[in-house]
């Protein structure tokens, strides 16, 4: 299978033919390795070349380059690493290498080694393939570790002793998961035992790093598959304690209160399946955050988590600072968080419109995602409950475009501005102005005005003085 699939693809890669000339002019041999072999092997498109050099990767790299009328070739000299684009593809040329490790950190000390060697550094069996571009050995598959097979059964295995492997470099633990994730495989269970042993060395590795694998499991097509992996190895405690404390049922009397993050997964899995937004995804993780906190157990009522969705919102400030999260993000996911129990209550016939211009307008440009984190959230396994709650939301979205289109609220805010308010006034900037600029906005979205700039203009005469006596 293998052979047949790398002739094809190397004819289709002139870059190919010129880097293995240039190889064996350089004495050196010379492999595409790692991520682009193993998903060719799985029929998924990458644009991105990893090359092993048995020899000066740099060098090879500069030469290759000029040769093919590169402009920018970006060089590593520390890592040993040189990469460039052409012709729609990333090229990264590293040499080979064998790693040593100390347990205070996971750099490790790099010396020049041979495939053998670099082969066994590697994380896992099914990134440790190689196909060898000199020319005399064109197109030969290298598999030291069994990794086609590996692909063929969906495995993760590492090619050496795992908790060896993950005691090196903690981050392949996450890295484990994120292949699991993105690939729907499964992890042999000698390396998810390893992970369990190893979740504590995760504090050595870098926020940043752990940041960005654990988003890449939230970006794959099932995010569940990563985090129910995080949550089962206990590395969810470690990387993200908040959503570890959403596991576990308890009951009283007759009453259960579901698993917060068994429900969560499948909320996640629900955005997923309808948007690639990976904060909307974000958002769905975190919805139910502050549920174990205002957990409340009420006689004959049952479990209560009143309050969850402002305490909620309110966590997100550190926890995107803990996490290094892009903090340009932080403001869309404590506005969901804090409005996703709003659109259900809005469902009553009585009512107004008054309730709904204040759901447009406090989720503005992001009411749509609003929503669909909404749906995504109905996870009761009776079909019937199910098409009541969608229903019920397509009623309110109706309700929601009924009122858009009555009265122009898409871009909200007082048609009255803040510099006439001043010129009229005579005062000058202060939270005076905000909140008559609030009242007059308050008043449209009661329905006591119309939102043009006539009525608003009229009601702001009628109440200045009120506003401006207050204030002396």
């Amino acid at each position: 299978m293998a052979e047949t699939s790398f002739e094809n693809l190397l004819g289709k890669y002139q870059i190919l033919q010129i880097a293995s000339k240039i190889a064996d002019e350089r004495k050196e041999e010379f492999f595409l390795i790692g991520g682009f072999v193993r998903d060719t092997l799985l029929k998924r498109e990458r644009n991105e070349m990893d090359f092993l050099v048995v020899g000066d990767a740099l060098a090879f790299a500069t030469e290759l380059s000029k040769t093919l009328g590169v402009d920018k070739l970006t060089v590593y000299k520390n890592f040993g690493t040189a990469h460039f684009n052409y012709s729609n593809l990333f090229l990264e040329f590293v040499g080979a290498r064998k790693e040593s490790y100390s347990r205070n950190s996971r750099n490790p000390k790099v010396e020049r080694g041979t495939l053998d060697d670099d082969l066994n550094r590697r994380d896992f069996t099914i990134n440790c393939l190689a196909i060898s571009l000199n020319q005399s050995s064109f197109g030969k598959l290298i598999d030291k570790f069994n990794g086609v097979e590996d692909i063929n059964q969906k495995i993760i295995r590492t090619p050496l002793d795992p908790a060896k492997t993950f005691d090196d470099d903690p981050l392949r633990i996450m890295r484990a998961f994120r292949f699991a994730a993105q690939l729907n495989f499964e992890i042999e269970s000698s390396v998810f035992n390893a992970t369990k042993e190893m979740a504590e060395r995760l504090r050595i590795v870098s926020q940043e790093r752990t940041t960005d694998e654990f988003l890449k499991i939230l970006a794959s097509p099932k995010p569940s598959i990563g985090l129910k992996l995080l949550f089962e190895s206990g590395v969810m405690k470690v990387i993200f304690p908040e959503i570890a404390n959403l596991g576990g049922v308890e009951q009283r009397k007759e009453y259960h209160h579901k698993d917060v993050f068994q429900h969560t997964c499948i909320v996640v899995d629900n955005v997923a399946s309808t948007s690639d937004n990976l904060w909307l995804r974000f958002a769905a993780l975190v919805h139910d955050i502050a549920k174990p906190q205002t957990k409340k157990f009420i006689e004959g009522i049952g479990w209560s988590f009143h309050g969850h969705e402002e305490l909620g919102a309110r966590m997100m400030k550190s926890i995107f600072t803990r996490m290094k999260l892009p903090l340009t993000k932080q403001e869309y996911i404590e506005k969901l968080i804090r409005l996703h129990l709003r659109p259900i209550a809005l469902v009553d016939e009585q009512v107004t419109d008054s309730a709904i211009r204040r759901l447009i307008v406090s989720a503005g440009e992001d009411l749509d995602d609003l929503i669909v984190l909404c749906r995504a959230d109905i996870t009761s396994k009776n079909p019937a409950k199910v098409n009541r709650y969608l229903e019920n939301y397509n009623i309110v979205m109706q309700k929601v475009q009924d009122v858009r289109e009555k009265d122009q609220l898409r871009a909200f805010q007082s048609p009255v501005r803040g510099e006439e308010i001043m010129r009229v006034c005579n005062i000058p900037p202060s939270k005076l102005v905000g909140d008559i600029k609030t009242a007059i906005e308050d008043a449209i979205l009661d329905g006591k005005i119309g939102n043009n700039y006539e009525e608003a203009y009229e009601y702001f005469l009628k109440v200045k003085d009120h506003f401006l006596k207050d204030h002396k």
